[in-house]
């Protein structure tokens, strides 16, 4: 999609356009607002902008619209609509063995347990053992470290999906 499109864009495709990058809704209605865009960085120079002015509340309801890692259900079920723009994101835990898989649910499970949210980790590029080895690292943070560890996670997930819209 070109940059003129997104900034043509009747204000409810666009709000659901930009709620694939990321579900928090104060960034989606900055991301709106702030159009037109007169580039691809100045796009995601908005975005990065409004991450200081998120509340954990935001961030959680971006966090809502992920899979659990290592769910493959999930994957496919959940938040169809971001289908194009989460392509390959989670490719690593698609190939892993049962094993595997049931250890990443487990620790999801305890996570989720945890934390009260899931975890969130920007997976393009890493196998399934890197995303195991990742949440058995954060499960012993506190719930404040682990908020700020997911949330710049999601950050770097929304930037990958901003620049596959342009």
């Amino acid at each position: 999609m070109s940059l003129e499109t997104i900034n043509a864009l009747p204000r409810q495709q666009a709000e659901d356009l930009f709620r694939d990058c990321c579900a928090a809704g104060p960034w989606v209605q900055g991301m709106v607002e702030n159009r037109p865009y007169a580039s691809r960085e100045a796009m995601l120079a908005q975005s990065r902008q409004l991450w200081p002015s998120l509340t954990e509340r935001d961030w959680l309801q971006a966090f809502e619209a992920h899979p659990t890692i290592g769910d493959v259900d999930s994957l496919r079920k959940k938040y169809a609509s971001t289908k194009a723009l989460a392509s390959g994101e989670q490719a690593g835990a698609l190939g892993a063995d049962e094993d595997l898989l049931r250890r990443l649910k487990q620790g999801n499970d305890a996570y989720l347990e945890k934390f009260g949210f899931i975890f969130i980790v920007c997976a393009t590029g890493r196998s399934a053992s890197e995303m195991l080895a990742l949440l058995e690292a954060r499960l012993p943070n506190s719930r404040e470290v682990e908020l700020k560890n997911a949330a710049r996670e999601q950050a770097k997930i929304t930037e990958i999906r901003l620049e596959k819209l342009a």
